[in-house]
């Protein structure tokens, strides 16, 4: 059962009921022992699909449109275009990427804060109209590039985090959208809704109010120039737990109904990410070396100076599979996969990657047992952002990639009317029970 990151073809183990992800990592950790110790990936694309219904159950009026740089590999972008999501796209080759699957170009948007030409045109040649824009000078482009584009005007929120303006970087002030509207309504180009975006990070709920009203601002504004508003794309930020997104929609929803009532032909799409795929992949890395250093942490009241401390080093870092690291926290706890006793002494550690960079830091400080040269990590929740082309730092090589499904999730996508001879050509479905060469058998040797 093999899968790289750029392979078109790929196959999707069936799990049968009693096998799960942990003996299927197990399975691959003693392959990957014994061919080379590289780092791999798996991912469980039920959990996508888990991901779907869930958001079906709890926002059904909003459709979610996938942000496509988040997880491109081909099998999370197949199994969502079966699923009917749309797509949120930053570059000609995102749009390309969807387009092959045979989404239709009403269902991808073109989102890139800042557009060259060269994919605008690209845009236009191929149909994609809808995009968003937050200044005149992109409205410019946009105007000479693309004569049939259909733009949301994308507007700030407020979304202050630790002091700092967490999200004014892009998307303009409620001030300068009647500006934005003169200069579209000159230029001749068609302002058909509005998008904001509120970061995960923010935990002020009063922020989507905000956004919201200014978004129906904008609304009443076009209409005085003449435009007919019919989209609002509310963004991304979803972590992907169940409980974030019912606190969204318990804040959002009777606004919607004041603001953007149903049967006012305004469609209320997202950008969700993270959401679908963070969760569905999982990152075992090798350890290829280990220093003790001195102990600068106090536990305990005491010194821990008495005690080693041990820096480890994997085969994958902020050059690879942790680049998301470089901008923002890790949201995942290093697991041991060896067995441990329970009552086996715990050491401060830090975990490094290859390229001996000092930025190429993953984990600052954690404990763990002493591990040795040739151990296993396992990292999970690493679905998003981390299937970016490597760098050539240490000749990093691109994890493999191993997708399994349980059968109970492919049930309940038959139940759907998702089948592999229909919507998702390129899945080839090898049940575990009859693999086609023993390397590929999930067993929980190790």
């Amino acid at each position: 059962m093999k899968g790289f990151i750029d392979d078109a073809n790929y196959s999707v183990g069936l799990l049968d009921e009693g096998t799960n992800l942990g003996n299927v990592i197990d399975n691959y950790v003693y392959e990957h022992t014994l061919t080379g110790k590289n780092a791999f990936f798996v991912g469980d694309l039920g959990k996508i699909v888990k991901k779907h219904s869930q958001w079906q159950n709890i926002v059904a009026q909003i459709k979610p449109f996938y942000t496509v740089k988040c997880n491109s590999t081909p099998a999370v972008l197949e199994i969502l275009a079966a699923l009917g999501t749309g797509f949120a796209c930053y570059s000609k080759t995102e749009m390309a990427l969807v387009q092959e699957l045979g989404v239709s170009p009403e269902n991808i948007i073109y989102i890139s804060p800042c557009k060259q030409v060269s994919q605008i045109k690209y845009a236009a040649k191929v149909g994609v109209n809808i995009m968003t824009c937050d200044n005149e000078v992109e409205l410019k482009k946009i105007a000479r590039n693309h004569p049939n584009a259909k733009v949301l005007l994308h507007i700030a929120t407020e979304d202050n985090i630790g002091g700092e303006e967490g999200n004014m970087k892009f998307g303009t002030t409620l001030k300068n959208c009647r500006h934005l509207l003169e200069c579209a309504k000159e230029l001749d180009v068609q302002i058909i809704g509005v998008k904001f975006h509120v970061s995960s990070a923010c935990k002020e709920s009063q922020v989507y109010v905000h956004a919201l009203s200014d978004a129906r601002c904008v609304f009443d504004m076009a209409g005085e120039f003449g435009f007919t508003m019919n989209m609002l794309d509310i963004g991304g930020g979803f972590t992907g737990t169940e409980f974030q997104l019912e606190e969204v929609n318990h804040v959002i929803s009777p606004l919607l109904d004041v603001y953007f009532p149903e049967g006012s032909g305004i469609k209320i799409i997202s950008e969700p990410g993270s959401y679908y795929v963070s969760s569905a992949f999982t990152l075992a890395v090798n350890i290829i070396a280990k220093k003790v250093v001195e102990n600068k942490f106090s536990s305990g009241g005491k010194t821990g100076s008495d005690e080693p401390t041990f820096m480890y080093y994997m085969n994958d870092g902020v050059y690879g599979s942790f680049a998301s690291k470089l901008s923002e926290d890790l949201n995942t706890i290093p697991e041991v996969h060896k067995k441990y006793k329970e009552d086996e002494p715990l050491f401060t550690s830090s975990l490094w990657g290859p390229s001996c960079d000092e930025l190429d830091q993953i984990v600052e400080n954690c404990l763990l047992p002493e591990l040795n040269v040739g151990d296993w990590l396992i990292f999970d929740n690493m679905g998003a952002d981390s299937f970016h082309e490597p760098s050539a730092f240490n000749d990093f090589q691109r994890p493999a990639i191993y997708y399994m499904m349980s059968y109970s999730d492919w049930y309940e996508m038959q139940d759907a009317g998702i089948t592999s001879d229909t919507m998702m050509k390129n899945f080839f479905f090898v049940p575990s029970c009859i693999q086609l060469s023993q390397e590929d058998n999930f067993s929980t040797e190790a």
